[in-house]
């Protein structure tokens, strides 16, 4: 039996998500943006601890500890970048630069996980992670450029959709983790 705590890092993602699309279409020009700084640290420390633990340890069977591991040391990072940003009135702009590039790592990987049709639903997972990346690439235009509304919103619902994909499978697997997991003793 291995350990699983991907539905951990799943409700931690689906919350800084929904997280960042709240910020998206309210908080980048609110003159309150030190008041969204507490929401992005604590996903970014949860995902960095335990993503960094997925990632040297390999709990998992097979890639899905680069997966979820590695995407999830890069989510930690960039939330935890984008809450230190905020609660010392930093420009976003270097942040959103690393995320473009970790957001394509996490388009790449929901192409990859469709094709070689990883997780009990591939087509979800993967259209998880190319929502996550998307969204991901398209704010940095955003954070250039505040002016653009239109694209915001694009921004805000890739987001939400996202992150619900997430919670759905979050949620399905807290459910099945319960049961599949109720017999398992420490060696």
């Amino acid at each position: 039996m291995f350990i699983d705590y991907v539905p951990l890092l799943l409700i931690n993602m689906a919350a800084g998500l929904i997280l960042l699309a709240g910020y998206v279409l309210k908080g980048i020009d609110s003159p309150e943006r030190k008041n969204w700084a507490c929401g992005f640290l604590i996903s970014g420390l949860v995902a960095l601890i335990f993503g960094t633990h997925m990632t040297i340890t390999w709990p998992l069977p097979g890639s899905y500890n680069v997966a979820f591991g590695q995407t999830s040391v890069l989510l930690g990072v960039l939330f935890l970048g984008t809450g230190l940003s905020l609660a010392n009135n930093w420009n976003l702009l270097s942040v959103a630069t690393y995320g473009f590039f970790a957001a394509i790592a996490a388009v790449i990987m929901g192409i990859r996980i469709i094709n070689l049709k990883m997780t009990q639903e591939p087509l979800i997972s993967g259209i998880g992670f190319i929502l996550t990346g998307l969204s991901g690439i398209l704010i940095l235009p955003v954070l250039k450029e505040k002016k653009l509304s239109g694209l915001k919103i694009i921004i805000a619902i890739l987001l939400i959709c996202a992150g619900l994909i997430w919670l759905r499978t979050c949620y399905t697997a807290y459910w099945h983790h319960l049961s599949g997991f109720s017999n398992w003793k420490p060696r």
